[in-house]
């Protein structure tokens, strides 16, 4: 049986865990974080990753903001207090006043117009790809006085709020960007020197190394409740868990599952776990000349044992998803769609009929930018070697989901908001990511179908047309889920924190009444 032994993979050895802590206390009001992964720029409405997508919380706000304690939508106020949809394709809301920018300035009507208007109708390439993906119904927004501003959408909207609390539409400041450059460059220039409206400001940023949060007393809500934060970049893991168990940091990310006991046998540490809605996936570039049948992608996702993976580099703990569907969809995560599945026979049958020669399969993969994303990517080798599929890894750093040469690789699916247009759609609708990087092009049947489902407001006929698109994913596959990672996070055992069921995956919350330290 496939074991992470199997792979090299047993636990780690000699960290000295056990060892009394160096002299090494973090300063009162400190905390101190240890990072797999660091972004390479900070700016909101660009950023579609999981490594920036764990920065932002800290320092900016939506209009409408979310009961993150809760999986589903639970709307609250934010930098909105009120709002209203006054006709199908039309939402007003009122803003809060007396907010403030880290730059001092006061936030205004004309402000929030800039936020959303900047990917509404974007013109910086970055923003374009996020308009596409995220806010491709938005028509315009306006201001109708002060306080007061208005949302148009193209067509019917019935995700209104939804789309009004993502990352993506986070609030900056109008003046503050345009005094950094002109026209692209002052984006530019704004995700390396970010300004917000949260309650911590980036007070140093040193991009893929360190950001420095410091308390924004100015903050509209209730006061940070650390007086600085740190967190660095520790790709290695040995690293992270040394610098946790010797008091170099107070708080360490991606923590594989075989690495628990190791953690647990300091009795000066603990562990908060999550199964993140989040998909690690394997994409295949259907447009790839040598990828091109649908017979051969369904081989690859039949050959791959998802059971067996879970419970060798998982112990069992992550969710393998019958479908493209997770728990927080509620009556769209409809269990009787089982559209994947584990059939070696048949996979071997349809490689002989998709007349395939033999030709090596390149698999492109990071090295540490998944929790086990890399040695998933050997036991895949394994299992497509198993069907007389020859796999080639090509194991780098670099993103390659727009290179034409790229025909399989690993990535990750998140759920930005709990339906599937939130998690589904942003990856493989019409508009979303995998079209604008050129490696899926759906027909005209598979649009028409996602309309119907993305703007219906009838449950009936929306669970009807997911359930066809996930049948259409799998007679011709562009990708295959492979379960939701059961991620950890370690810490010191005076750390009271924890992730949130209901925030994009890999939130760093350390807003108040989120994080403590005794």
């Amino acid at each position: 049986m496939l074991t992470r032994r199997t792979l090299g993979l047993g636990a780690l050895a000699g960290l000295g865990l056990h060892a009394m802590p160096r002299d090494a206390h973090a300063a009162p009001g400190e905390l101190r974080v240890g990072a797999q992964n660091l972004a390479p720029w900070l700016d909101p409405g660009r950023d579609f990753s999981n490594v920036g997508s764990q920065f932002y919380w800290n320092a900016f706000d939506p209009l409408i903001g979310k009961d993150h304690t809760r999986a589903e939508s639970v709307w609250q106020p934010g930098l909105a207090t009120a709002w209203k949809q006054v006709s199908p394709t039309e939402m007003e809301l009122t803003l809060r006043q007396g907010v403030k920018f880290h730059d001092g300035g006061a936030m205004t009507a004309e402000d929030v117009v800039f936020s959303l208007d900047r990917i509404i109708n974007a013109t910086f390439p970055p923003y374009t790809v996020r308009q596409r993906d995220t806010v491709p119904n938005m028509a315009k927004a306006e201001a109708l006085n002060d306080t007061t501003i208005r949302v148009t959408a193209k067509r019917p909207e019935p995700l209104f709020e939804t789309l009004l609390n993502a990352q993506q539409l986070m609030i900056v400041p109008k003046r503050y960007i345009a005094s950094l450059g002109e026209g692209n460059a002052a984006f530019e220039a704004f995700a390396l020197k970010p300004v917000g409206t949260g309650p911590y400001r980036i007070a140093e940023f040193v991009p893929g190394q360190r950001v420095v949060y410091e308390r924004f007393d100015d903050f509209w809500g209730e006061k940070a409740p650390f007086r600085r934060v740190t967190i660095r970049r520790i790709p290695e893991l040995s690293a992270r868990i040394t610098a946790l168990a010797n008091n170099e940091v107070d708080l360490i990310t991606n923590l594989p599952p075989d690495q628990l006991s190791t953690v647990a046998g300091n009795r000066a540490l603990r562990v908060e776990s999550l199964v993140t809605p989040l998909f690690h996936v394997v994409i295949f570039n259907t447009q790839h000349e040598k990828m091109r049948s649908a017979k051969l992608r369904q081989a690859l996702s039949l050959a791959v044992d998802r059971d067996t993976l879970n419970a060798a580099l998982w112990d069992g703990k992550a969710v393998v998803p019958h479908t493209h569907a997770m728990a927080q969809f509620g009556p769209l995560a409809m269990p009787e769609l089982k559209t994947f599945a584990h059939d070696p026979d048949r996979a071997k049958a349809l490689l002989r009929e998709a007349g395939y020669n033999g030709f090596p399969i390149r698999y492109d993969t990071a090295t540490m930018y998944y929790t086990n994303g890399l040695v998933a990517a050997q036991a895949i080798q394994e299992m497509w070697g198993a069907v007389g599929v020859k796999i080639e890894l090509n194991v780098g750093d670099a993103w390659t989901g727009t290179d034409p040469t790229m025909m399989a690789r690993n990535w990750s699916n998140p759920m930005y908001y709990p339906d599937p247009a939130g998690c589904f759609g942003t990856m493989w609708g019409p508009t979303g990511n995998s079209v604008t990087e050129g490696r899926f092009k759906p027909d005209a049947e598979y649009v028409a179908e996602w309309e119907r489902f993305r703007f219906s407001t009838d449950l009936a006929a929306r669970q009807n047309s997911y359930g066809k698109l996930m049948q259409a994913i799998a007679d011709d596959p562009p990708v295959l889920p492979l379960y939701q990672p059961y991620e950890s996070f370690a810490m010191r055992g005076n750390v009271s924190w924890r992730p949130l069921p209901g925030h994009i995956p890999y939130v760093l919350d350390f807003r108040a009444g989120r994080v403590a330290m005794g």
